[in-house]
C-alpha cells in the first residue's frame, strides 16, 4: 500500500464501521501493541513495521507476541472469535504509521496461504474505502506489482 491521503473525515473502513482495540504505540511509530479479547481470552499482539533494503518500503509483520521473547510469532492462529476487530485495528496502525511516514509504501503477506487470503478478503470487502486513503497494489506471480484487483 502507498499513502495517497487526501481526506481524513473519509478515513478507511475501520474508523467508520468496525470496532477496533486500543492500542499502544512505540515511540518511533515502528512497533504497536493491543490485546485481542475473545473466547479464548486475552492474547497480546503485535504489529511492526521493518524497514527493508528499498527506500521507503516497509514490511509489516503482524501476529501474536511471544510471551518469553516479546518478539512476533505469525504462525500461531488465536482463533480467539474477533478477526474482523483484529485486522481493523491493525489496519488502523497505517494511518498513524502512514502520518509519521508519509512517503512510506508498505508490503504485507500472509505468513499461510490461508492468512493471506484472509487480508485479501478484508482488503477486497473495503476496497473503496481503503482506496481514499491509500493506493494499494498486489504482487502478481510475474512479481510485476499492479492495482489490487476484486475478483
Amino acid at each position: 500500500m502507498h499513502s495517497n491521503k487526501t481526506n481524513k473525515e473519509n478515513s478507511y473502513f475501520c474508523y467508520k464501521t468496525i470496532e477496533k482495540y486500543p492500542v499502544i504505540i512505540g515511540a518511533t511509530s515502528m512497533v504497536y501493541e493491543f490485546v485481542s479479547e475473545g473466547r479464548k481470552g486475552n492474547v497480546s499482539k503485535l504489529i511492526i513495521y521493518s524497514k527493508t533494503h528499498l527506500h521507503n518500503f516497509y514490511n509489516l509483520g503482524f501476529g501474536g507476541k511471544d510471551k518469553n521473547k516479546g518478539e512476533i510469532n505469525d504462525s500461531v492462529i488465536t482463533a480467539n472469535g474477533d478477526s474482523e476487530k483484529v485486522l481493523a485495528t491493525v489496519a488502523a496502525t497505517l494511518d498513524e504509521f502512514t502520518d509519521k511516514f508519509p512517503k512510506a509504501m508498505i508490503f504485507a503477506t500472509g505468513s499461510t496461504k490461508a492468512k493471506t487470503r484472509l487480508y485479501r478478503m478484508g482488503i477486497t470487502n473495503n476496497l473503496d474505502s481503503i482506496n481514499s486513503d491509500f493506493e494499494v497494489f498486489g504482487l502478481t506471480a510475474e512479481k510485476k506489482w499492479v492495482p489490487f484487483e476484486t475478483k
